[in-house]
C-alpha cells in the first residue's frame, strides 16, 4: 500500500450533496490544511431536496472557517465534457466517486436513471482518471468508489466478505454496483489506476436520506400514518453510522493499492475492496422500537405514542434480503480501523436533527 499525503493536494468528491459525501467533505475540512476540495452533484429531486441544500450550507460555513478550500459544482457525471472539463482544469490528486442513483426498490421502477448515473457516469469518471496521466502528467493517485452491501445479493453465508462470490445481484441497483467494480478492476488492470471499492451496509445519520426506513418510518409515525414492515418483520440490518462511514473512507484515501504479483507469479492490478459496516446486524423490530424511543426523547413524538399501533407488516419486497452483515477484517487489517458507534447513539443523534430541521 502507498502512503498519500492530502494536505496541499486537489480532491474531488462527487455526490458531494449526499449523506456520505457531504459529511466526507466536512471531515476534509476539518482535518486538512492547504487542500482543494471540489464538490460535484445534480442536486437532483430524487428526495427532499431542502435536506441537500441543507448539507451544502453546511459545508460553505464549515468552508469558511477552514485552513482548506472547497468549490462546488453543480452537475451530473453522466455528462462527459463535464467531467472532461473538472479534470482539464484541476490536477485532481485523489477522486472519491459516491455520484449515484441509490435505492433498490427505485431501480425497479426506474431503471434508466441507474445506468445512466451508476454505469455511463462511472465510466466518465474512469476514463478521465485514464487521460490524467496523458503527457506524462502524474495523475490520480487513487480513485475510491461506492459499491454496496446490496452486491451479496442473497448470500446466505454470513458476514459478508469481500472474497465471497457476488455474481448473482437480485436488484438492478446491485448490479450497477457490481459492473463499477468490474469497469474499476478493468481500468486498474490495463491502465494501472490504484483504485478502492468500498462496500457500504445501511448507512444512516443526521440529515440523512428520506428513503431510508429510519428516515421514512419516521415522517410516517410523525404523520399518524402506518409503517410497512416487510417481510414480517423477520431482518437484520448492518446499520453503520455516517461517520464511521466517513472516516473510514478519509482512511481509504491515504492508502493506494499497489500493483502486485499473485501466486502464479503474474501481476496483479492496483486493486482493492473493503466493506465498511458496523458487523452488529440489529432485528428490524428492535430498531424500529428504539427509533420510536429516541424520536420520543428527542420530543418529535408524543410521550404516550403507541408505535406498535402503527405497524403494517408485510411479505418479502422484490430486491430485498432478510439479512445484511458486514466483515470488517479486511478493513481491521490494513487500517486499524473499525465501525462501532451503537445504533442508540446514531438514532439519538438522528432524533435530534429531525426534531429541529422539520419540528421548530
Amino acid at each position: 500500500m502507498k502512503k498519500l499525503e492530502l494536505n496541499g493536494r486537489t480532491i474531488l468528491v462527487t455526490g458531494a450533496a449526499g449523506l456520505i459525501g457531504a459529511n466526507l467533505v466536512l471531515r476534509l475540512l476539518r482535518e486538512c490544511r492547504g487542500t482543494r476540495i471540489v464538490g460535484l452533484d445534480t442536486v437532483n429531486d430524487y428526495y427532499d431536496v431542502s435536506v441537500k441544500e441543507y448539507r451544502l450550507r453546511q459545508i460553505a460555513e464549515a468552508a469558511a472557517a477552514s485552513a482548506s478550500e472547497w468549490s462546488f459544482v453543480r452537475g451530473s457525471i453522466a455528462d462527459a465534457g463535464l467531467v472532461r472539463k473538472l479534470f482539464a482544469e484541476h490536477a485532481f490528486y485523489v477522486v472519491v466517486n459516491l455520484a449515484a442513483q441509490a435505492g433498490v426498490r427505485y431501480s425497479i421502477e426506474n431503471p434508466d436513471a441507474y445506468i445512466e448515473a451508476n454505469v455511463v457516469g462511472f465510466y466518465n469518471i474512469l476514463e478521465a482518471c485514464r487521460h490524467s496521466y496523458d503527457n506524462g502528467a502524474e495523475g490520480v493517485a487513487h480513485l475510491i468508489y461506492a459499491s454496496s452491501s446490496s452486491i451479496y445479493g442473497a448470500n446466505a453465508k454470513i458476514p459478508y466478505s469481500t472474497e465471497d462470490p457476488t455474481e448473482h445481484p437480485i436488484s438492478l441497483y446491485a448490479a450497477t454496483k457490481k459492473t463499477d467494480e468490474l469497469l474499476a478492476h478493468a481500468y486498474s488492470k490495463l491502465y494501472e489506476i490504484p483504485s478502492t471499492g468500498l462496500r457500504f451496509f445501511t448507512v444512516y445519520g443526521p440529515a440523512g436520506r428520506p428513503d431510508m426506513a429510519y428516515f421514512g418510518f419516521t415522517q410516517k409515525l410523525c404523520a399518524g400514518k402506518p409503517i410497512q414492515i416487510f417481510n414480517y418483520g423477520n431482518c437484520k440490518r448492518d446499520f453503520t453510522y455516517v461517520d464511521d462511514v466517513t472516516k473510514g473512507v478519509s482512511l481509504v484515501m491515504q492508502g493506494a493499492p499497489e500493483r502486485g504479483t499473485g501466486g502464479d507469479g503474474l501481476p496483479l492490478p492496483p486493486y482493492a475492496l473493503y466493506n465498511i459496516g458496523n458487523s452488529s446486524p440489529v432485528d428490524l423490530m428492535e430498531f424500529i422500537d428504539t427509533l420510536s424511543e429516541e424520536l420520543v426523547r428527542a420530543g418529535v413524538l408524543p410521550q404516550d405514542f403507541d408505535v406498535k399501533a402503527h405497524e403494517e407488516l408485510l411479505p418479502m419486497q422484490p430486491g430485498d434480503v432478510a439479512v445484511t452483515y458486514a466483515d470488517t477484517s479486511a478493513l481491521e487489517r490494513d487500517y486499524g480501523f473499525r465501525p462501532a458507534t451503537p445504533l442508540r447513539d446514531g438514532l439519538r443523534k438522528f432524533a435530534e436533527w429531525y426534531r429541529v430541521f422539520y419540528r421548530n
